[in-house]
């Protein structure tokens, strides 16, 4: 929108969103696509359980794919022509966030979708300054909104607290995730890790240590 309507689509704090009488906005966490890794099929097929069983519970709403579970790459790979079409869009939460915006459009065009028909979700530590660059760079190639947390209450130059969860097992059994953020992964199995990352030929040296 334009003016002094339509520039705060929502909230995904529910609370606030309750009080304040706001859209509660959202999309998949980390910790749904890392318990499929346990509950759903063979571990490669794992994100692609997630997409398809996230797709039937919701049936079109909640419409939006969360990338960097195991990096762009491997969603990349996952993320074919149906769910181009099926999903609304994509999150980006690691990794530079113009060359992920790049990639995603073009992986659009490569599959025959229009990305003007898909929405582009950028969430990852924003900045105003940073919002705006992504704004210019993306503006009319597709559909945006912009998850700005942290500095929208934390603008004054002190360094936040990195206060993030994220699952390790589930059903007393180990999961991960890879990120393309290297200090964003997350696991407590080191031999797990190894593991998904050549389930997923994601290159061990895009991370560090396991913690």
């Amino acid at each position: 929108g334009t003016g002094s309507t339509g520039q705060l689509a929502g909230t995904s704090n529910v609370l606030y969103a309750m009080r304040l009488g706001l859209t509660p906005l959202g999309t998949m966490a980390h910790e749904y696509l890392q318990a499929c890794q346990a509950l759903g099929p063979r571990l490669r097929d794992s994100q692609v359980f997630g997409f398809e069983s996230w797709a039937k519970e919701y049936r079109g709403d909640l419409g939006i794919a969360l990338s960097d579970v195991y990096g762009m790459s491997a969603f990349l790979r996952d993320f074919d022509l149906y769910f181009c079409k099926l999903f609304d869009g994509a999150r980006h939460d690691s990794g530079d966030p113009f060359q992920w915006g790049e990639r995603m459009l073009a992986h659009y065009a490569k599959n025959r979708v229009d990305p003007k028909t898909k929405t582009l979700i950028f969430s990852d530590a924003l900045t105003i300054p940073r919002t705006i660059a992504l704004y210019q760079q993306f503006k009319a190639r597709c559909h945006l909104a912009f998850g700005i947390g942290t500095n929208l209450t934390n603008d004054l130059g002190y360094e936040p607290l990195q206060i993030v969860i994220k699952m390790v097992r589930c059903n007393g059994q180990p999961v991960a995730k890879l990120s393309d953020t290297p200090s964003k992964n997350m696991c407590d199995d080191e031999k797990y890790m190894a593991y998904l990352r050549q389930v997923f030929d994601v290159p061990s040296s895009t991370g560090l240590p396991v913690r």
